[in-house]
C-alpha cells in the first residue's frame, strides 16, 4: 500500500498525531506545531475527509485550495475570508509536501551528467523532496553530525566571541582539522582574524567579511583561504553565511549548465556576495525557499560528494 493510501485510511486524530510527529522532526516551535496540527485540517472539520483529500491531492492544488478555503471561510467565519485563506493554504501546502515526500522522491525530473567511461549518471533535479531526502541521509551520518555538534559547542557556547587570540586559535585549528582546509600555518590566520574585530560584522551577516578574512599574508605572500573563511563565518552565523566548497561549486555549475537558473551565463562563485546571490536564486528557481542556507549547504555538499567526487 502506498504512503498516501495509508494516510487516507487514518482517522483524524491518528492522522493529526502522525503529522505532528513529522513536524517535530523539522525542529519547529511548539506554537507552530500546535497551530499546524489544527489549521491544516480545517477543510476536514468544516467540510469532510473527502473534501480535504480532494484538495490535498489535486493536480491544481494552489488554485483549488484557495477557492475551496475561501468558500468554506465565507460560510463558517466572520473574518476576511480572502486574507485568512492564505494562512490555511500555507498549512495545507506543508502537509501536501509531507504526503508526497516519499511518493515523489524518485520520480522527480532528472538531468544527466556524463561520466568518464562513456556512461551517464543521473543527477536528480533540486526539489523539496530531494532536499528532504539528503537531510534525512545527513541525520544518519553519525561522524558528521557529531563533528558539527562539536563545532557548534565550540563556536556558539565556549568561544562565541573573537576578542581573544587563544579562542580564535582554538576555533581555527579545530575547523582546519575537521574540514581539512590545508592551512599549514594557523597562527597568522588567527592573528589576522583578531585584528579585523569581526564580531559586529558577524552578527550583521556582512558578506564582505568573508573577503577580508580570506586574505592573509604569510611569510611575505598573500594567501587566499576562501573556503575556510566561509566556514569560519558560517559556524558563528549559519543563517547569513553559507559555506563554499568544492562540492557546492560543482553542483551549482552543473545545474546552471543544465537549467540556466541564473540569467547570466557564468556562475562566478569566488566573490562571496555574488555566491550568496547565486544561492538565493538557486533556492528561488527550484522552489526551496522554505529551507535555510544551512539546509541547502548539507544538501549540496552531499549531492556533490555523490555525483562529483574529487579525483586524487
Amino acid at each position: 500500500m502506498s504512503k498516501i493510501n495509508e494516510l487516507k485510511g487514518l482517522e483524524l486524530n491518528d492522522l493529526r498525531a502522525t503529522y505532528r510527529f513529522f513536524l517535530k522532526t523539522k525542529g519547529l516551535s511548539k506554537n507552530t506545531i500546535s497551530t499546524a496540527s489544527t489549521d491544516t485540517f480545517y477543510l476536514w472539520r468544516k467540510g469532510s475527509p473527502e473534501l480535504f483529500w480532494k484538495v490535498v491531492t489535486s493536480d491544481t492544488f494552489e488554485v483549488e485550495a484557495k477557492a475551496t478555503l475561501i468558500q468554506a471561510l465565507q460560510k463558517n467565519s466572520s473574518g476576511n475570508a480572502f486574507l485568512l485563506a492564505n494562512g490555511y493554504v500555507s498549512h495545507l501546502r506543508r502537509f501536501r509536501d509531507f504526503v508526497f515526500s516519499e511518493e515523489k522522491l524518485f520520480r522527480e525530473r532528472t538531468a544527466s551528467v556524463p561520466i568518464k567511461d562513456g556512461g551517464r549518471r543521473i543527477v536528480p533535479v533540486p526539489s523539496f523532496e530531494q532536499v528532504e531526502y539528503y537531510l534525512k541521509k545527513w541525520n544518519h551520518l553519525e561522524n558528521y553530525q557529531l563533528q558539527e555538534a562539536a563545532l557548534d559547542k565550540l563556536f556558539l557556547e565556549l568561544c562565541p566571541e573573537n576578542k581573544c587570540i587563544e579562542d580564535i586559535l582554538l576555533k581555527a585549528s579545530v575547523l582546519n582539522d575537521f574540514y581539512s582546509t590545508n592551512i599549514f600555518s594557523i597562527y597568522p590566520v588567527a592573528k589576522h582574524i583578531l585584528e579585523l574585530e569581526i564580531d559586529g560584522r558577524l552578527h550583521k551577516g556582512d558578506p564582505s567579511l568573508v573577503m577580508d578574512i580570506q586574505q592573509v599574508e604569510i611569510s611575505g605572500k598573500v594567501k587566499h583561504f576562501y573556503s575556510f573563511a566561509t566556514k569560519y563565518c558560517s559556524h558563528h552565523n549559519s543563517l547569513d553565511f553559507p559555506i563554499f566548497d568544492y562540492y557546492v561549486e560543482k553542483v551549482l555549475k552543473h545545474f546552471q549548465k543544465e537549467d540556466r537558473f541564473m540569467k547570466t551565463n557564468g556562475v562566478e562563485l569566488t566573490d562571496y556576495r555574488n555566491f550568496k546571490n547565486i544561492l538565493t536564486e538557486f533556492q528561488r528557481y527550484y522552489g526551496l525557499e522554505q529551507f535555510t542556507l544551512k539546509d541547502i549547504d548539507k544538501y549540496l555538499w552531499q549531492l556533490g560528494k555523490e555525483f562529483f567526487p574529487r579525483k586524487y
